[in-house]
């Protein structure tokens, strides 16, 4: 990752409701030197579909018992 990339924080564990929409949103504004780090209270399984449907790469590392960290970028 270069200097110039950036990466914005969407924690869904803050979010009152269904976070799918914030999700979304976030992940169609970014420019192809952009990244979204999703974190999570568990593994996000029914996301990566969408994700690989939608164009978007992702890596997902498990950080605590129930935290989870997706690295979500523009292919």
């Amino acid at each position: 990752m270069d200097s110039d990339h950036t990466v914005e924080t969407l924690d869904a564990r803050e979010i009152d409701g269904e976070p799918f929409g914030d999700i979304m949103n976030a992940i169609n504004e970014l420019d192809a030197d952009e990244s979204v780090l999703l974190i999570n209270s568990f593994e996000p399984v029914p996301l990566y579909n969408v994700l690989d449907v939608r164009g978007f790469d992702y890596e997902t590392s498990q950080v605590a018992a129930d935290e989870w960290h997706v690295a979500i970028s523009p292919r």
